[in-house]
């Protein structure tokens, strides 16, 4: 992988992490397009680096994530740590079925899932009809009163949001499209899904980076290193610059679009890469 790859690379997902579209996907697709050799590295890089733009929701959302540190005995900050705590512990209940598939999955995703185009491809275009045919069943059905604070989403719902986050262990998915409809679909408001989700992708690819890197680091170059290194900073300030309007453009526009985008490259990718290699 030379620097200019990495930094594609690094682009790449710091761009797509907080949309609806797949970042492992395009990582893969991207990969695939710049003629990079599969290897055991480059398989974890699309891992890790995505932590590198999970970073960015930590500097910019800190103080929705860590309780007020002065003046405990405050009636305000009293409420406001509570309602940290609470919202922590609904982050945790969702977390543990992604942590468990994530841990029972891995080999199978080190050595198959992120290998195959093919399985991207797939997942990139049902996807795509997914999040269209969601859009519009959601248009024509009432489902009450959406439910609009992250914090006090149930236990239940946190659970069955983790359930479906462990869906995007397959490359195309995309782990916040799979996160914002299913709590949709339960009656959780746009706005307090995606704040939920983004919060969520903290633990779930801080594990996700940190247990690949335990399994897979001894073994990396001091080049493979370097490399790493680039594409986590990179990733990081792009979705430094972009999170805060992606995070405005998710919660107020459909997600038609980004089904259609999705329809859109997979079919592309299959008819001028896959097709020009069988």
């Amino acid at each position: 992988m030379t620097i200019v790859q990495t930094v594609i690379l690094g682009i790449i997902e710091g761009i797509t992490e907080f949309l609806p579209i797949s970042s492992t996907g395009h990582l893969i697709l991207i990969s695939k397009i710049l003629g990079i050799t599969d290897s055991d590295f480059l398989k974890s890089f699309e891992i890790i680096i995505q932590f590198g733009a999970i970073l960015a929701v930590v500097v910019l959302y800190w103080r929705k994530l860590v309780p007020p540190l002065k003046d405990f005995s405050s009636f305000t900050n009293s409420i406001e740590l509570v309602n940290k705590v609470n919202l922590w512990k609904r982050i945790i209940t969702a977390f543990i079925p992604t942590a468990i598939v994530g841990f029972l999955g891995y080999k199978v995703l080190k050595t198959f899932l992120l290998s195959s185009d093919i399985i991207v491809v797939w997942s990139l275009a049902l996807g795509g009809v997914v999040l269209i045919a969601f859009e519009l069943w959601n248009k024509s059905k009432s489902l009450g009163v959406a439910q609009n604070n992250a914090g006090s989403i149930s236990y239940k719902k946190s659970f069955l949001i983790g359930l479906a986050q462990s869906l995007a262990i397959i490359p195309g998915v995309s782990r916040s499209g799979a996160t914002i409809v299913g709590g949709m679909a339960m009656g959780i408001s746009r706005e307090a899904i995606v704040e939920f989700s983004f919060l969520l992708a903290v633990p779930t690819m801080a594990m996700a980076s940190g247990y690949d890197f335990l399994k897979s680091g001894a073994s990396f170059t001091g080049n493979e290193f370097a490399l790493l290194a680039l594409g986590f900073v990179i990733s990081f300030l792009v979705a430094m610059l972009a999170i805060k309007w992606f995070l405005k453009y998710v919660i107020n526009h459909s997600f038609i679009y980004f089904g259609i985008y999705r329809i859109a490259v997979a079919f592309l990718f299959w008819l001028f890469v896959i097709q020009l290699h069988w």
